[in-house]
C-alpha cells in the first residue's frame, strides 16, 4: 500500500512558497485513489467502541504508518467517563421457522446493534420488534445504532423486511462477549525541531461505514506518510482512537501536552462529494482557524465555514473549557446532512477519490500554514529597498514583495500579511525566501502563538 516514490519524495523536497501548492494540486489524484483503496481495504471489519476489529484496524494502518498501539484497562477512569468493557462478536442471526437466516451479521455487521450483550433464545415476534431496529423512510437500508454504556441487544435491517416477518416465533442469536479488556488507540508523533505540536484526530470506531469515518482514518494516515518524509518545525501528532471516549482518555493520560498544542484538527466524513465544509474552534480565530479560512479562499472557493457549537465530533472534547484547545473540524458534507449518514448506503460509493484527494490536499496546504507562520524583520526599512539591483524586480509583484518588506516589522506574521495583502501565504512565502537570500530580510526567532 506504499506511495509510489516519486509521490512522497514531491512534497519532501519541494521549493517554499508556491510551488507546494502546485505540489499538492499534482499529487492529490495519485493520494485519493491510494486513500480509496485504503477505505476499501478497511471496510469489512466489524468496528466498534473497544474490541478485535479496532485493533485489526490500526494493525492494518501500521502497514502504512509506525502507528503505536496503545491498551488502556477497562475500568480506567478519564475524568467524568470510565472505560468499559470490551466487546467482541464472532456471530449473529435471525432464523425463520426452516433455519433461514433473515437477518444475517456477515452480510452486513452493521445487522446487530454495536455492543450487544449475547442471547441465544427462541422468542416471538412481538418481542422481535421490541429489539429491531428499521428506518421507514429510507426502507432499503440498514441504520447504524449501539448500545456503548448499557448491557442491551438488537438487530437492525432495512425496513422493508418486516413485510416477511410474518412467523409466530424466531431463534436469535448473537455470538459476543462484553469481559474485562481494554480501549485501544493508535498515536504518532513526528517530532519537529521547535516546541510545539499539531495534532490531527480521526475516529475508528464505527463498523462498515465508509464516509463516517474510514475516509478521515484513510486521508490521516497519508498525511501522516507525506509528513515524515518531510522538514518540520513543529511536531505532528496523529491520534486514531474511538470517538468521545477516546479523546478524553488521551487527554487524560496526557494533560501535560495540552500547552503545547498550537492547532489542529478532528477529521471526519472527508470522502463525499460535496464541497469542503470547516468548523472553527471555540477560539473562532485561532491560527488553525484563519490557515484554513486563507486556504479556503485561495484553493477551494466555494467551501464554507461554520462557527463553533459543542456538538458533533471530538471537537467538543478537545475545546471543553477545560483545555480550550485550538482545535478545528474539516469534513466535506457534515454529518447528518447526507442522505446515507449511519446506513449502510455510506458504502463505497459515497466515498470518491477525487473527495478524498482534495480533503489531503487542503488539509495539508493548512498544515504547511502552521508550519510556516514567522516573523520576520526587514533589513532595509527607511524606505523602500532597490529590487531591481538585487534581481527581484521582475518578481516583485508576482510575490508581494513590498507588502511583506512593508509589514515585515517583527510584530506581524507572514500569515498577517497574506490576509491583508490578499495575497496567497505560499506566494510570499516564496517571496520571504526570496528575500532572505538577497540579504534584506531576516527572521524573528522567536516563535509565532498559537
Amino acid at each position: 500500500m506504499s506511495v509510489p516514490g516519486q509521490v512522497a519524495a514531491g512534497l519532501a523536497t519541494a521549493r517554499p512558497g508556491s510551488s507546494l501548492q502546485a505540489s499538492t494540486r499534482e499529487l492529490s489524484t495519485a493520494i485519493g485513489a491510494e486513500a480509496y483503496a485504503l477505505c476499501a481495504s478497511l471496510y469489512p471489519i466489524c468496528r466498534s467502541l473497544t474490541g478485535e476489529g479496532v485493533r485489526e484496524t490500526l494493525r492494518r494502518l501500521r502497514e502504512v504508518i509506525p502507528l503505536t498501539i496503545n491498551e488502556v484497562p477497562s475500568g480506567t477512569q478519564a475524568f467524568d467517563w470510565t472505560v468499559p468493557d470490551e466487546w467482541n462478536i464472532r456471530d449473529a442471526y435471525v432464523l425463520d421457522g426452516d433455519g433461514n437466516r433473515v437477518i444475517d451479521f456477515k452480510a452486513s455487521n452493521l445487522h446487530v446493534i454495536g455492543n450487544s450483550a449475547p442471547i441465544d433464545a427462541v422468542i416471538s415476534r412481538a418481542e422481535l420488534l421490541q429489539h429491531l431496529h428499521t428506518d421507514p423512510t429510507r426502507p432499503d437500508w440498514i441504520p447504524y445504532r449501539h448500545t456503548y454504556y448499557r448491557h442491551s441487544w438488537g438487530f437492525c435491517a432495512p425496513h422493508r423486511l418486516l413485510e416477511n416477518l410474518n412467523e409466530p416465533e424466531y431463534r436469535v442469536r448473537i455470538d459476543s462477549r462484553i469481559e474485562p479488556g481494554s480501549l485501544s488507540y493508535g498515536e504518532l508523533l513526528l517530532p519537529g525541531s521547535e516546541r510545539g505540536e499539531i495534532l490531527i484526530s480521526t475516529h475508528t470506531c464505527h463498523p462498515s461505514l465508509c464516509n463516517d469515518n474510514l475516509s478521515g482514518i484513510a486521508v490521516a494516515a497519508l498525511l501522516a506518510r507525506d509528513l515524515a518524509g518531510c522538514d518540520r518545525r513543529f511536531g505532528v501528532r496523529f491520534l486514531f482512537l474511538p470517538a468521545t471516549l477516546g479523546p478524553l482518555v488521551w487527554l487524560s493520560r496526557n494533560e501535560e501536552l495540552a500547552a503545547t498544542i498550537r492547532g489542529g484538527l478532528v477529521l471526519a466524513v472527508c470522502g463525499d462529494a460535496g464541497e469542503p465544509t470547516y468548523v472553527r474552534s471555540r477560539h473562532g480565530r485561532a491560527l488553525i482557524d484563519r490557515a484554513i479560512e486563507h486556504v479556503f479562499m485561495h484553493s477551494s472557493p466555494k467551501a464554507s465555514i461554520r462557527d463553533f457549537a459543542p456538538t458533533g465530533y471530538d471537537q467538543r472534547q478537545y475545546c471543553s473549557p477545560g483545555f480550550d484547545l485550538p482545535m478545528g473540524g474539516f469534513m466535506r458534507t457534515p454529518n447528518g446532512e447526507y442522505a446515507q449518514y449511519h446506513t449502510s448506503a455510506d458504502n463505497l460509493d459515497v466515498v470518491r477519490p477525487e473527495g478524498l484527494g482534495d480533503s489531503w490536499r487542503l488539509i495539508r496546504l493548512a498544515i504547511d500554514i502552521l508550519q510556516e507562520d514567522r516573523r520576520y524583520l526587514n533589513l532595509s526599512p527607511k524606505g523602500e529597498p532597490r529590487l531591481g539591483a538585487r534581481g527581484l524586480y521582475a518578481d516583485a509583484e508576482r510575490l508581494g514583495l513590498l507588502w511583506i518588506l512593508n509589514f515585515s516589522d517583527g510584530r506581524h506574521t507572514l500569515l498577517d500579511i497574506a490576509e491583508r495583502s490578499r495575497v496567497p501565504f505560499w506566494t510570499l512565502h516564496e517571496g520571504a525566501h526570496r528575500l532572505r537570500e538577497s540579504g534584506l530580510l531576516r527572521e524573528v526567532s522567536e516563535s509565532v502563538p498559537g
